[in-house]
């Protein structure tokens, strides 16, 4: 049970990283609009690095 909580813990460590990430991307955007396809393009990859923490703890809620 504390596994869990601790899996839980890392998920919600890994949605506000994303959320972090985001929201400096878009601030970055809005400073300087010209660099938008840059900064988008990197943030999908720092996004889809973070999710991949979290698809890795989902499956070890699942399987403990």
């Amino acid at each position: 049970m504390i596994a869990k909580g601790l899996i839980a813990l890392a998920m919600f460590g890994t949605a506000a990283g994303e959320g972090y990430i985001v929201g400096k991307a878009l601030e970055a955007i809005g400073r300087n609009p010209e660099v938008e396809g840059s900064v988008f393009g990197k943030m999908i990859i720092g996004v889809a690095m973070a999710e991949s923490t979290a698809i890795y703890a989902m499956v070890l809620f699942f399987v403990i």
